[in-house]
Order: C-alpha cells, then structure tokens, then sequence
C-alpha cells in the first residue's frame, strides 16, 4: 500500500481506464432508459402510484410494472450487453497493460493476449453472477408461494448465505485469472499456458493468492460500509443543508468508493507481481 500510495499516477491509470468504459456506456444506457420510459410512461406501469405504506401491495406492483417493462429492457439488453462486454475487453485489455508496463517498466507489452485473459475473467464473473440469480430465483420458487403465508425468515436466511457464499466463491476463484495475465507477462508465457500455470503454482503460493483476493473481498465491503456512512451522515441537517448539498455529498461518496476500490486493485496487483518474484523467482 505504502509503495502505491508514493506513485499516484498507477491509481490514476487504473481510475482512468475504468472511467473510460463507465463514462460512455452509463451515458448510453441512460438514454435508453429515457427511450423505454417514453414508450411506457411510469404512470402505465403504476410505477408512480406505489404504496409506500404497504410493501405487500408495493411488492405486486412492482411485479406487474416489471413484466410489462421486461420485453422492453431485454430488447436492449441483447445488443447492450455483447457490445459493452467486447468494449470492456477491449479498454480493459488496453489499460491493464499500460498500467502494468508503469508499474514494471521491464514486462513486454501484449494487449492483445491481455485482453484474451480480460475475457477469459469477464467469462467467469457472468457465470458466477448468474449461478446467483438462479440460485436466488430458486429459494424465492420455494419459500415464496401461491396461495400461502410467505416464509420471509427462510428466505432471507437463504438470501444472505447465498450473497455471501457466492461472494466467497468468486475470491476463491476468480484469482487464477487476475494472475494470469502477470505468469504471461513475467515468464513469457502463452495465453493458454499461462491459465494452466495459474492453477498450478503450489499449495504455498496459491494459499497467498487466495488469501490476497479474500482480504481485498472485505476490504471492498468495508469501502461500501464507509461510503454508504458518509451518505447518511448529513441525513440529519437536511433542513439546514438542502437537497443540492445532500446530492452532492453522495456524488463525492460514489466517486469515494470508485477510486478506493481502483486503488486497491492496484495495490493487489502490486502485491501478486511480489508474491510472483518471492515463489517463482
């Protein structure tokens, strides 16, 4: 941490790339929230007649404004996302090797084979995310029912094991391919032969890289914990203070967490790059 925080310009990078992709693809995914809002007005949907006082009847409303919106949302969607995905691979490819060259000017620079394994970790993180979603869709189909009293208990039991459990899970795995792309750099490896070696470097080494992405996991929770506390803090002096100020607070609370977490990606990396020099040589 102290050897990134005396060089800004690695969290600058990895702060730019990153914003390189959101900026663009937020701009064009409002629009097209503006677009479905205009073909279904909120007040077809019921949208903006909720019941706020009751979350049953809020619950069904909800449902019934989802259904009517979700062939509208899947239609873009199925161009959105592919397109988004291949401009992630391509900005992330590119800016992760730029950042790691910074950060070790002696690595060759391959984009290219950069953006392959970028793929390769987006690949993995849609399937954990939809291991989720179905996982969730399954414990709402079974504690959830027709006709009978809601078990609310059980299914946030579920709901929580599950969040939790599969957040574990992408720690525990999603460092084969955070590594990756450093074996192929440091070593001169292949894309190919740099995943399998990525799964292969011993008991020693792979419980370090395991304990780095836990660590770095909570450390992203605890970034959400503290920004979530510096956008309630005002909530008190609202009267005094505005709706502009308090909007403002939470834009800076937003960009908080953004460049805290940009940071301490590159601090991971940093230290996967010395664990690669202190295992392998």
């Amino acid at each position: 941490m102290g050897w990134v925080s005396a060089r800004p310009l690695l969290t600058a990078l990895e702060v730019c790339w990153n914003w390189t992709f959101a900026i663009p693809f937020l701009v064009v995914a409002l629009h097209q929230l503006q677009q479905i809002l205009a073909a279904l007005p909120p007040e077809a949907s019921g949208l903006d007649n909720l019941d706020a006082q009751n979350p049953w009847i809020a619950t069904v409303q909800l449902s019934h404004a989802l259904a009517l919106y979700q062939p509208l949302v899947l239609a873009v969607l199925h161009w959105l996302l592919p397109l988004a995905a291949l401009s992630w691979v391509v900005i992330s490819g590119l800016g992760r090797s730029v950042l790691l060259r910074r950060m070790e000017p002696g690595l060759r620079f391959r984009p290219l084979a950069t953006m392959v394994l970028q793929a390769c970790w987006l690949a993995v993180l849609a399937l954990t995310i939809w291991g989720w979603v179905r996982s969730i869709a399954w414990v709402a189909s079974t504690h959830i029912l027709p006709g009978a009293e809601p078990d609310l208990i059980g299914f946030s039991a579920w709901a929580i094991f599950l969040t939790l459990g599969f957040f574990t899970l992408w720690a525990l795995v999603s460092w084969a391919f955070s590594i990756a792309p450093l074996l192929m750099l440091l070593e001169g490896r292949s894309v190919i032969s740099a995943l399998g070696q990525s799964f292969r470097l011993g008991k020693t080494f792979t419980n370090k890289l395991v304990e780095i992405n836990l660590v770095m996991g909570i450390v992203k929770l605890a970034l959400i914990v503290v920004a979530m506390v510096f956008s309630a803090a005002p909530l008190p002096f609202n009267d005094e203070l505005g709706p502009d100020a308090l909007h403002f607070i939470w834009a800076m609370s937003v960009v908080f967490f953004l460049v805290a977490s940009d940071y301490f990606q590159v601090v991971r990396l940093k230290g996967f790059v010395e664990f690669c020099r202190m295992f392998r040589g």
